[in-house]
């Protein structure tokens, strides 16, 4: 009697364990490093009062053009008292060019004069504080701890992170909160800040919104979404 066949298994892709997952997020992590070894935050400052200014003018506009604007900005008004008194007018006109200027405008002089009313003019080293200042939630909140006091609070998710975790497998979420909850179980604290600048300058030299160069990409072989986003 014939033995019948049996029919051939799926070729639907298997779920990667979350094992797998962790191993392949390490792998990135190092060729990342290895690619960018002086990753680091592109806006220019000197203290943590002009990185938080700088991360505010850095809402939908690129680091470059922030970089332009805050030279005149900070020798106008090099410290948060300075600021508190400003003229809107006169802040408008210095960062017009940054984008959507009277909310900023906003933001800056409502910022500087919380901290010049709370915490004597210096930029707090902590999570509830710095988002208590208007004009600051949790992105930029991980931005100044992480750049300016060195302390991984959290992992800062921008649009470069938000797309580069969904590309290369890192979560399924869409929400930054999400995204950054899943990023952060991945990897361990000491990496959360040095893994957004290793993901940003990698968005933005190689894995671009548009037409990512996956032919030069050092992560293209794990990469799930390889020659597959045009």
């Amino acid at each position: 009697m014939t033995a019948k066949r049996r029919p051939p298994k799926s070729k639907k892709s298997r779920r990667e364990s979350v094992a797998e997952r962790a191993r392949r997020a390490r792998t990135l992590y190092t060729r990342l490093q290895r690619e960018y070894p002086d990753a680091h935050c592109e806006l220019d400052y000197r203290t943590p009062f002009e990185l938080l200014v700088a991360t505010i003018l850095s809402a939908q506009c690129t680091d470059a053009r922030v970089n332009l604007v805050t030279p005149a900005f900070f020798h106008r008004f090099p410290t948060a008292r300075a600021l508190a008194g400003a003229d809107p007018a006169e802040v408008e006109d210095l960062i017009r060019s940054t984008g959507f200027f009277r909310n900023k405008t906003k933001s800056l002089i409502g910022m500087a004069r919380a901290l010049d009313r709370d915490h004597g003019g210096l930029v707090p080293a902590n999570m509830a504080a710095l988002r208590a200042l208007p004009g600051v939630g949790r992105k930029t909140a991980n931005v100044i701890l992480g750049n300016a006091f060195g302390i991984n609070e959290g992992i800062t998710v921008d649009t470069h992170v938000t797309r580069l975790a969904g590309r290369l497998g890192l979560t399924r979420q869409r929400d930054p909160l999400r995204i950054e909850t899943d990023l952060m179980a991945l990897y361990p604290r000491p990496r959360w800040t040095m893994l957004s600048h290793l993901l940003i300058w990698h968005g933005r030299r190689v894995c671009a919104a548009r037409r990512p160069r996956c032919a030069s990409c050092t992560v293209s072989d794990i990469c799930p979404s390889a020659f597959r986003v045009r």
